[in-house]
Formats: C-alpha cells, structure tokens, sequence
C-alpha cells in the first residue's frame, strides 16, 4: 500500500528530517525485512540521506547548492522565477531506498533521511511504498 507523508517546510531552502515518520510508518507496517521506496511528487523539492549528528553538515550543503545554482541568472528562461529551485531538486534526486531489517530502517550511524526544500514553505507528500522481503525467512 502507498502510504503518504505530509511535510511542512519552514523556509525558501531548507532541509528537513523525515526519519522519524518514515521509521514510525515502517514498525506500523509490520514488515519485518524489506525494502521502503521513498519518492517526492513535486519538481522543487528533493530527498537525500545525510548525516544528522551536525547541523552545519545541512548549512554546508545549502551553502554549496546555493553556489553552484544561484537564485538570480539573467539567463533563465522560466517564467516562475524558481529555475534554481528546479536545477536544485533534480541534483538532489527525487526518489531513494532503504533497506528494512527486523521492522527497523537500515542506517548508518550518522545517516538520516531529509527533504531538501528549495521552494518554500509549503507542505510537501513524500510517498512511502514499502515491499516485503517474500525470499525471506517471513
């Protein structure tokens, strides 16, 4: 089943841990080995897995996309004036998987999932499917 999370986002750009919703949908699941499929349905947003020990890692990363697509270019040719946040969510990717063991996300140590926002705020859906292992010992 398709499930879908709501995400508030605070700001233009912004990173927002989604860890703990998606951990809490995976132990409601009842899927004890698996695989969750995440995937934002918006074109100025994206998802990436990163650490979650220093906030300076999420400035880091905003600082550099920021960077490399900066907000004004008199070159772009969209209208909405958000070509940035377009080229931002496609570096970023819109989709990403993680393994599920023992009704738990498989992890890092310091890795956690985030929306990347770079059109904000809005409210956002990520949508979740999440797959049994069927070759499993379930």
């Amino acid at each position: 089943m398709l499930q879908e999370l709501s995400v508030r986002t605070s700001s233009r750009e912004c990173l927002v841990e989604i860890t703990d919703q998606v951990a809490f949908t995976v132990r409601e699941s009842g899927v004890e080995s698996g695989v969750a499929l995440l995937y934002v349905p918006h074109t100025t947003c994206g998802l990436t897995i990163q650490e979650n020990a220093d906030p300076g890692v999420q400035h880091d990363m905003l600082m550099i996309l920021r960077r490399m697509v900066p907000r004004t270019d008199p070159n772009y040719r969209h209208i909405e004036d958000n070509s940035a946040s377009h080229l931002q969510a496609s570096m970023m990717g819109f989709s990403h998987f993680v393994f599920i063991e023992q009704r738990q996300l498989v992890l890092g140590r310091w890795q956690a999932l985030y929306l990347a926002e770079f059109d904000g705020p809005r409210t956002r859906q990520v949508l979740l499917k999440i797959l049994r292992d069927t070759h499993g010992k379930e």
